[in-house]
């Protein structure tokens, strides 16, 4: 019998915290083909129970929890209810985030604090509760923040999310310092502007009124810009988030692992191309 797999999740329990048909749903579903059960987390209770049921549809194993990402005791809630039926969440994925695309001079101060809570704020609380469990239970585990390309350059207009995302960053580093005694390993994972179409086709089945043509437009104008000449699917940052949860991926700390087809590569000058020989 051969070994197993180091990209075996056999016998993890996975939480993914913000699980709209996009992302968040092809990050869980990838984990539960490799072994995971699976805790899908949202504050819409209707988008968590659909992203479970699509887990089970695919034959994984799957809860769903509603929780406030914001709220600490919904955020304890939420992380002793998902040991209590899945076991001890060993891998985290953090990818609470609200959209609220504003510059600095139209967002008002509650805007701004109402995004960086949910993207700063949930990020931190669920991995303070999840790494607390792993250390009292003395077992390793792996958490996965998720950031942006965004979140490495700046971009007019987006204010909040993109100082959010930045902060992750460190937020990932810090805590990998800080956990790594523990056997537990903290590691980032930057998306870029995603292809709509497995997004669009997991909305269309919940019923969920998808993103607007012009957007599908910019983003299908977009593919043509990345070195790679096409985006990333959800299941593509799925196969990262795998990767990143596994044995194969156990010296692998405190770093940004970048599924961006090469986005945050190119250099930002388009320089006229050399005049073709004569």
């Amino acid at each position: 019998m051969g070994a197993a797999s180091p990209f075996s999740l056999a016998g993890s329990v996975a939480t993914v915290v913000g699980t709209s048909p996009n992302i968040g749903t092809g990050i869980a579903l990838r984990l539960a083909a490799a072994g995971a059960r699976v805790a899908c987390v949202d504050r819409d209770e209707a988008m968590a129970k659909r992203a479970a049921e699509e887990v089970r549809r695919e034959g994984g194993e799957a809860t769903a929890v509603a929780c406030d990402v914001t709220v600490e005791q919904e955020v304890v809630d939420a992380v002793r209810a998902i040991a209590s039926e899945l076991g001890l969440i060993d891998v985290l994925v953090n990818g609470s985030v609200v959209y609220l695309e504003k510059g600095i001079r139209e967002m008002s101060l509650a805007e701004w604090r109402s995004q960086l809570a949910v993207l700063l704020d949930g990020t931190f609380l669920f991995t303070k509760h999840v790494t607390a469990a792993l250390i009292d239970a003395g077992r390793p585990g792996c958490v996965i923040n998720l950031v942006s390309t965004a979140g490495h350059q700046g971009e007019p207009g987006n204010i909040g999310y993109t100082t959010a995302k930045g902060g992750l960053l460190n937020l990932t580093r810090s805590a990998a310092v800080e956990l790594a005694p523990f056997g537990i390993r903290v590691n980032s994972l930057t998306p870029t502007a995603t292809d709509p179409g497995e997004g669009l086709e997991r909305g269309r089945r919940w019923g969920i009124q998808g993103v607007a043509d012009a957007h599908v437009t910019a983003l299908r104008a977009a593919a043509a810009q990345v070195p790679l000449g096409e985006l990333p699917s959800p299941s593509d940052y799925g196969d990262a988030a795998v990767f990143l949860a596994s044995p194969a991926a156990r010296m692998i700390t405190g770093t940004d692992l970048r599924v961006d087809a090469g986005s945050l590569a190119k250099y930002w000058r388009v320089k006229p191309a050399p005049p073709a020989p004569s």
